[in-house]
């Protein structure tokens, strides 16, 4: 507003931050070969080398997007148990499908992971916008929600499933809707991973998606899942896999927070209905 005055308070020196900076940490996800694509670079004497952060790092509003069956529910379900299992609450925003099918999907990937499912009833929060669509529609009645939500239970973690779905049809608004997403995610201190479609003449591996490269740009980083159908003896050859068969590949897209590994890898969902990530495109070992 003009005439209004600078706004002081928004100026600060790193020593004066120093007390509001976080620890960089990793926070396992429960995705097999994950955890160890992230990394923080150090220097020991004249030499560097990375240091495996052992997860995401904490604190980080991560993408997840791929078009449709790539896996990425599959991913932020896994997540969501890891964390639970580890003792940790999880707020699960769940815009696509209603909260039982959501509960039913959980105990589902627990029961892959091996884990009693009763660690899971009071460690994850469900807010169900699926059904009550006025949440998809109104974010400030969606920030007071899940602002109930943190104050009551406490969860250290946010899933949205699937952030598209707040501006699902006017995609031309997406930057007005994830800006604001990502603000209040990052003011709670929540480690966040944000479900978002591709549409399917997006490029594959590429952080775009709905609303074009505006989520990308805002969030702190991209986990990209896309799938293949090999249909040349080279495609064969890189992918491993039959002439005819449809692959799985997995790659980060960025991430501000901390080092990570930009090869593209290989992924699959087992008979167990788990993701598991690796090797990577031109590595040794079992897809």
């Amino acid at each position: 507003m003009a005439g209004a005055g600078p706004a002081i308070e928004s100026i600060a020196t790193l020593s004066e931050l120093a007390d509001r900076i976080p620890e960089l940490e990793g926070v396992p996800t429960g995705v097999p070969g994950l955890d160890e694509l992230f990394f923080v670079p150090e220097w020991r004497g004249d030499r560097l080398h990375t240091r495996p952060l052992g997860g995401i790092p904490r604190h980080a509003v991560l993408q997840v997007t791929g078009t449709a069956d790539t896996g990425k529910s599959l991913l932020v379900e896994q997540f969501a148990v890891s964390r639970a299992t580890a003792g940790e609450r999880v707020l699960f925003v769940t815009m696509e499908s209603p909260a039982p099918f959501v509960a039913m999907g959980l105990r589902m990937r627990a029961q892959g992971l091996g884990v009693d499912r009763d660690v899971l009833e009071d460690r994850i929060v469900l807010v169900d916008a699926a059904t009550h669509t006025e949440l998809a529609h109104d974010l400030a009645l969606l920030f007071d929600t899940l602002a109930f939500a943190l104050k009551t239970y406490r969860p250290r973690h946010t899933i949205i499933d699937s952030l598209t779905g707040l501006f699902e049809a006017r995609e031309m608004l997406a930057r007005d809707v994830v800006r604001p997403v990502f603000s209040f995610l990052k003011k709670w201190r929540q480690t966040a991973l944000l479900v978002s479609q591709k549409r399917s003449g997006h490029e594959a591996m590429t952080a775009e998606a709905a609303g074009g490269y505006a989520v990308a740009h805002i969030l702190d980083g991209s986990l990209v899942l896309a799938k293949h159908t090999v249909l040349s003896p080279q495609a064969a050859r890189v992918y491993r896999a039959p002439i005819g068969e449809t692959v799985r590949l997995f790659r980060i897209d960025g991430c501000r927070l901390c080092g990570h590994d930009t090869r593209t890898h290989l992924c699959t969902i087992g008979a167990d209905g788990l993701l598991r990530i690796g090797p990577a495109l031109g590595e040794e070992g079992e897809p």
